[in-house]
């Protein structure tokens, strides 16, 4: 009897455990596991400053686009000889109490007609508000961050086809398109932002 358990103690000794080889397997796998998540987490962490700062600038960019569009869905014409890739200048109705004014009209008052001209460089956009006709005034920023002056486009256009928008016709714009670009934090292209407005009171003339 104590032969028979002493056979059967012996088999599972030599049973128990695993082998050098099974142990360096083991760890081989398991430091290309852990070294393969912990460079994904480095990846991400170091690219996460880059992705906060490209959602910052498109949002940026939206916001400055909305304004600009907003506004010229209130023009009334686009100023024949300002309808340029880095300018536009049109005439709109706006809510304040002179044209450059800066103190707001009453919600009963009535909107004045005033010359409103936006130009672009390679850094910015200003706005100039002025009495109609005039191009001169105290220049707002109100777009920054951009990397390219060509934000405007018209419809008619040169283009074979004249309702793609691209440089202005001879005939008085009736559509703007505005592409802002912004740098791309991550280097490889600029992002851009893109939309357009109808003159309120144009007419389709080409």
């Amino acid at each position: 009897m104590k032969r028979a358990l002493n056979r059967r103690l012996g088999a599972l000794d030599r049973e128990a455990g695993v082998t050098m080889m099974e142990v360096l397997v083991a760890t081989a796998m398991s430091l290309v596991v852990v070294g393969g998540a912990t460079a994904m987490l480095i990846s991400a962490v170091r690219a996460q400053p880059q992705q906060s700062k490209q959602a910052e600038n498109i949002t940026t960019a939206r916001w400055q686009l909305d304004r600009i569009t907003r506004e010229l869905r209130n023009g009334i014409s686009v100023t024949s000889g300002h309808a340029k890739t880095n300018e536009v200048s049109f005439l709109a109705y706006v809510r304040h109490t002179s044209c450059g004014g800066t103190i707001p009209t009453s919600s009963s008052a009535t909107s004045i007609k005033c010359q409103v001209t936006y130009t672009c460089t390679t850094t910015s956009c200003t706005r100039v508000e002025a009495k109609e006709g005039t191009f001169t005034g105290t220049p707002k920023t109100i777009a920054t961050g951009i990397d390219s002056s060509s934000v405007f486009c018209f419809v008619p256009s040169t283009e074979t086809d004249p309702t793609k928008c691209g440089p202005a016709a001879t005939t008085t714009p009736t559509y703007v398109g505005v592409t802002l670009h912004v740098p791309n934090p991550a280097g490889s292209g600029a992002l851009t932002v893109s939309d357009g407005a109808s003159l309120r009171s144009a007419t389709l003339s080409y």
